[in-house]
């Protein structure tokens, strides 16, 4: 199917941050977040708060989205909303909210997968950012995944490798931990590591047989050697900081780089795309973007504000899906898990 005038509302509620954004076809019209700082006291995201949270949200960020936009509801074509992964009680806010406005607007409900979103952010509509051609390998990283996907077409996705145990945002947010960082620690081990020596200090890679990932070791020994370390200078972090946060980066990347060249050597594909919250790591962007002129890569990184969870990319799988007639019922449910 096609049409000009294709107006998507999507609706992202998948952990705590509250998300509607409008497209255009493949043009992002407004992409608005609410941010849930409540969580930071608790070191981690509280799930009945996040919902909490996002019941108050969904309607002022819904109506800042349509008004930046500049459009009203009865011009849209379809509603898509997140259906997981996520936490369950943040998933059903959204999906609630996305079917009762479908309803009472009498146009098609779209439900999408988080992860394949975090895929298809590329197929935005944005100027300056290419859009990768058919097939592509994509590392979708974040704070409850890792994977590396062969992505044959819009909804032609297989995993050909994944994290057997932690994430890498939770190796970077558990890192922080140990070094006494706020929660989200993950993008203050980049600002830091920035400023440091990234092979001050060695850290063994984990070996993982294949495509596959392991984090729990590399956690494991940097808390070992953190704590051996301050029995030897109880100031060691705080003298150390930059140059800590340098060589766990360094490492995290190292592995991520390791298993991704192995995994264009087995498919012979050459076109890297990175998505999730942690595609945002300045360190993991260089790298990547290095291993063009080195490795024969082409690569892709999306735009910042699409790396983290947001409605935009939500509204490209909508619009795609919107172009097939792959349309669901108010009976659809919410999964904390769902299928790849």
């Amino acid at each position: 199917m096609q049409n000009s005038d294709v107006f998507i509302l999507a609706i992202e509620s998948s952990c705590d941050d509250t998300a509607a954004a409008v497209l255009h076809n493949d043009k992002v019209l407004s992409n608005v977040v609410a941010n849930q700082l409540i969580h930071t006291q608790y070191g981690g995201v509280v799930p009945e708060l996040a919902s909490r949270a996002h019941q108050q949200n969904i309607v002022p960020v819904i109506d800042a989205a349509l008004q930046k936009a500049g459009i009203k509801k009865e011009q849209l074509s379809a509603i898509a909303f997140t259906q997981g992964p996520g936490l369950m009680g943040s998933l059903l806010v959204g999906s609630s909210f996305a079917k009762s406005m479908a309803i009472a607007l009498g146009i098609p409900l779209i439900a999408v997968n988080h992860m394949h979103a975090h895929i298809l952010a590329h197929f935005i509509d944005e100027e300056g950012f290419d859009k990768p051609d058919f097939p592509f390998l994509a590392l979708t990283i974040s704070g409850g995944h890792t994977q590396i996907v062969k992505v044959n077409h819009f909804f032609d996705m297989t995993i050909i490798g994944e994290t057997t145990d932690d994430a890498v945002g939770e190796a970077f947010d558990k890192s922080a931990k140990i070094l006494g960082l706020p929660y989200p620690g993950g993008p203050l081990v980049d600002k830091y590591a920035q400023l440091g020596n990234p092979t001050a200090f060695a850290f063994t890679k984990p070996k993982v047989a294949g495509l596959d990932f392991s984090f729990s070791g590399l956690k494991t020994a940097i808390l070992y050697f953190i704590q051996k370390k301050k029995i030897e200078n109880p100031a060691f972090i705080d003298d150390n900081l930059n140059d800590i946060c340098a060589s766990i980066q360094h490492t995290i990347i190292q592995i991520l780089m390791d298993k991704l060249k192995l995994a264009v050597k087995e498919t012979g594909i050459k076109q890297i795309a990175i998505g999730g919250g942690v595609s945002a790591n300045s360190g993991i962007r260089q790298t990547l973007k290095e291993g063009e002129a080195k490795y024969g890569w082409k690569t892709f990184i999306p735009k910042f504000e699409y790396t983290t969870d947001n409605a935009a990319m939500i509204g490209i799988v909508g619009y795609q899906k919107f172009l097939s007639q792959h349309f669901e019922t108010a009976a659809v449910v919410s999964k904390a898990r769902i299928q790849f």
